[in-house]
C-alpha cells in the first residue's frame, strides 16, 4: 500500500484536483447561465407571472434541442467555440466549455422544476401586496425554493462530475484519464481501483453537503 501511494499519490492528487475543477467551474458557469433561463421557462408558461405561451414553447425546444445533444458528440461540436474561447481543445480549462454548454439546460430545467413546486397561493399574496414581477423572481420564487434547488444543485454537480470521466477518456486529464489510461489501455486494475474509490467517496462527500445545507435551508425543519 505504501508503494502504491509513493508511486501514484502525486498523479491521483493531480487526477483529483483536475475533476474538482472540471466539476466546479462547469457548474457555476451553467448556474449562471442555466438559472435565468429556468426563471424564463417557468415565468413565460401559461399561467405564470409573466406568461407568454408562444416565447415559452419556442425557448423550450431550444433548451430541449441542446439536452438532447450526447456529451460525446457535443463536445466536437464545440470545438471551434472551444478554440477561440480558450486557444485550445486540449486540458482540463478547454473541457469546462463544453461541460458548461452540457449543463446550462440541464440546469435550467432543474430550476424550472424548483420553482414549480412553489405554492401559488404565496405567489398571490405576493401580487396582493404590490410586488413588482422582479421582486416576485427574487423574493418569493428563489427564496422560497433554495432548498428545492439545492437538491438539485447537488444533481447537477453529479452529472458534471460524471461528464468529467467523458472528458478524461479524450485527453482532458482528470481521474477519468487516469482510469482510461491505466486501467483500460495498461490493465493496471490497482489504479483504476483507485479512481473508482476516489470518485465514490467524491460523489458521498458532494452530496452529504448538499443534502445539510438544503436541510440548514428547509423552514419546516426549523
Amino acid at each position: 500500500m505504501a508503494d502504491f501511494f509513493a508511486q501514484y499519490g502525486d498523479l491521483l492528487l493531480e487526477g483529483t484536483l483536475e475533476t474538482l475543477y472540471m466539476t466546479f467551474i462547469p457548474t457555476v458557469i451553467a448556474y449562471c447561465i442555466g438559472l435565468p433561463m429556468g426563471v424564463l421557462l417557468t415565468t413565460t408558461k401559461q399561467g405564470g407571472i409573466m406568461q407568454a405561451p408562444r416565447f415559452n414553447a419556442v425557448f423550450g425546444w431550444f433548451v430541449n434541442l441542446f439536452r438532447s445533444i450526447p456529451f460525446m458528440i457535443l463536445i466536437f461540436f464545440v470545438l471551434p467555440f472551444t478554440r477561440l474561447l480558450v486557444g485550445t481543445s486540449i486540458g482540463a480549462t478547454a473541457a469546462n466549455v463544453p461541460l458548461a454548454i452540457a449543463a446550462a439546460p440541464f440546469v435550467a430545467r432543474m430550476v424550472e422544476q424548483s420553482l414549480e413546486e412553489i405554492d401559488g397561493g404565496v405567489i398571490e399574496a405576493a401580487r396582493c401586496m404590490g410586488a413588482t414581477n422582479w421582486q416576485i423572481i427574487t423574493r418569493v420564487l428563489l427564496v422560497e425554493s433554495i432548498p428545492s434547488l439545492l437538491r438539485g444543485l447537488s444533481i447537477t454537480i453529479i452529472t458534471v462530475f460524471g461528464y468529467t470521466a467523458v472528458t478524461g477518456a479524450v485527453g482532458a486529464g482528470g481521474l477519468g484519464n487516469i482510469a482510461f489510461r491505466f486501467g483500460y489501455q495498461r490493465y493496471q486494475t490497482d489504479v483504476m481501483y483507485a479512481t473508482v474509490i476516489l470518485v465514490v467517496i467524491l460523489v458521498c462527500i458532494i452530496q452529504s453537503v448538499c443534502n445539510l445545507l438544503a436541510k440548514k435551508f428547509d423552514k419546516r425543519n426549523r
